[in-house]
């Protein structure tokens, strides 16, 4: 009898392993098979130049005052003007809602429907008491040692300034696109881009304009980045997260310290206690949507137990998610993540105060809703308090999560190619934006919308990005300057429709 158990056993060990071979040897690989391109020849010490000389406007934005710094973005339009003649010769400029531009490069089809290319003027503020920290100082736009130093070379000048050095390169060529294509710079992306890309694409939208392809700032060419991946992975955002903060407050009565309440009844147990409950128990994640495909396109490019693991979840899929929780940036493309960020609380110390409040802020995973997040805060709160006496209050912004672009179309089997041309050592794989773009607001004229900045970029770059040292290659400048030059010339003459 134990004989046949352990016989049952093995052999359903080895149909198990069986199984396991199988599904790892039969996923083959995702990667478009092209020639690498030429590479175009780039005038790199000029293009860096100018760039350095953009970085040196200091166009950090405001959400509450929209006139902040606006010379600098009066500057930051001339210099376009003075250093890009034949755009500025040959597009059609607008400017909208006083800062944000609009470039209209008319093609020649009027049936084709019209492309889009996406940047931001605006930066974010160095944080004050950091300016010494910088090697460089961070407005200086100094170009040293193969890279431009400052603030916005990376996020999101290095974007704008190499789509409009390609479209120079390709006018100056004497090239003419059949389709539109359009160039939108906002001026406050960094605060919402509610004054710039919604204002832009609402008057689109009232002009009757449909985007065939929109491509805006996002994920990168990881080097070293993916876990299990020898080549660099070149990450497509397909969608984008939504954004949602909900302000919670807490009431009980306020008193002398000397004579505090039953424990877990003063306004700062409970405000605690809600906060652990709300950081403990986050919405549910797991490998599917994005998440899952990006996995699955790069589950055959790996090595060792990785390719094994990520080619069977139905086995281990319980295995491979709990490692992915475990880093903040793999995690929150799984789930609509809990951060707490703001917390205020009583004024004297021997005084217990009548009330607590506290800001947390999600991002929204596709298929979620503002709904949900509310009422799963609601239920987490009450539970964790034993109360229903609190106040929950929605933030102005809130946005639920963008569509999420189709990988089986031509748009983004172009976007692909194209990646592939000018970085034939990348892995490419549709991935999630889980930060906020301006081309959220362009979800209503486009179908295709897509979160790629073709910047190179390792685990100690990242932490360049919105950081000190702010910095961007000289020569990673230049790939980007030849991406956009090769995706505006094939895309602006395909049928993608």
């Amino acid at each position: 009898m134990i004989k046949k158990i352990l016989l049952s056993v093995v052999g359903v060990l080895l149909l198990l392993i069986a199984a396991v071979a199988v599904n790892t040897l039969r996923k083959s690989s995702h990667q478009l098979q092209v020639p690498a391109l030429a590479p175009l020849a780039v005038d790199k010490a000029a293009a860096a130049e100018r760039l350095g000389q953009i970085v040196q406007l200091g166009t950090v934005s405001s959400r509450d005052d929209a006139k902040l710094n606006v010379e600098q973005f009066r500057q930051l339009h001339a210099f376009l003007q003075s250093k890009f003649p034949l755009i500025h010769a040959n597009l059609k400029r607008e400017v909208v809602a006083d800062l944000s531009l609009l470039y209209t490069w008319q093609g020649s089809d009027p049936q084709a429907q019209p492309i889009m290319l996406l940047a931001h003027q605006d930066v974010v503020p160095v944080a004050p008491g950091t300016e010494g920290d910088w090697q460089v100082a961070p407005f200086a736009g100094q170009v040293k040692d193969g890279f431009v130093w400052g603030r916005g070379s990376w996020d999101d000048k290095g974007n704008l300034m190499s789509q409009m050095e390609a479209v120079e390169m390709l006018l100056a060529s004497g090239f003419k696109p059949k389709r539109t294509v359009y160039l939108a710079f906002g001026a406050d992306e960094e605060v919402g881009g509610l004054r710039g890309a919604a204002k832009i694409a609402a008057l689109l939208g009232e002009r009757k304009v449909h985007l065939d392809f929109v491509i805006d700032e996002g994920l990168l060419v990881l080097d070293g980045v993916m876990p299990g991946l020898k080549q660099p992975a070149a990450l497509i955002g397909v969608a984008e997260k939504g954004y949602m903060s909900v302000v919670l407050k807490m009431s009980a009565t306020p008193g002398h310290a000397s004579m505090p309440p039953k424990a877990g009844t003063s306004a700062i147990a409970m405000m605690s206690a809600a906060l652990k409950r709300l950081d403990d128990e986050q919405l549910p994640g797991g490998i599917r949507g994005v998440a899952g495909e990006l996995f699955d396109t790069l589950a055959p490019e790996m090595g060792g137990f990785s390719r094994v693991a990520l080619s069977n979840l139905w086995l281990f899929g319980p295995v491979v998610q709990k490692q992915l929780e475990g880093a903040g940036s793999t995690n929150a493309m799984m789930r609509t993540t809990t951060a707490l960020t703001i917390v205020n609380a009583g004024n004297k110390e021997n005084v217990l105060p009548g009330r607590a409040e506290a800001t947390v802020n999600f991002r929204i995973l596709p298929g979620d809703t503002k709904e949900q997040v509310l009422e799963h805060m609601r239920s987490k709160v009450a539970q964790a308090t034993g109360s229903s006496s609190f106040e929950l209050i929605a933030l102005p912004g809130a946005v639920n999560s963008s569509k999420v672009a189709p990988t089986n179309s031509p748009q983004y089997a172009m976007l692909n190619k194209t990646i592939r041309e000018v970085f034939p050592d990348a892995l490419v794989a549709p991935g999630l934006m889980v930060a906020g773009t301006d081309s959220i607001h362009y979800g209503p004229i486009s179908d295709h919308i897509f979160k790629f900045s073709p910047v190179r970029a390792n685990a100690e770059d990242l932490k360049r990005f919105h950081g000190t040292n702010e910095r961007l290659g000289v020569d990673n400048y230049a790939d980007a300057i030849r991406f956009y030059h090769r995706l505006i010339s094939e895309l602006s003459v395909a049928p993608l429709q």
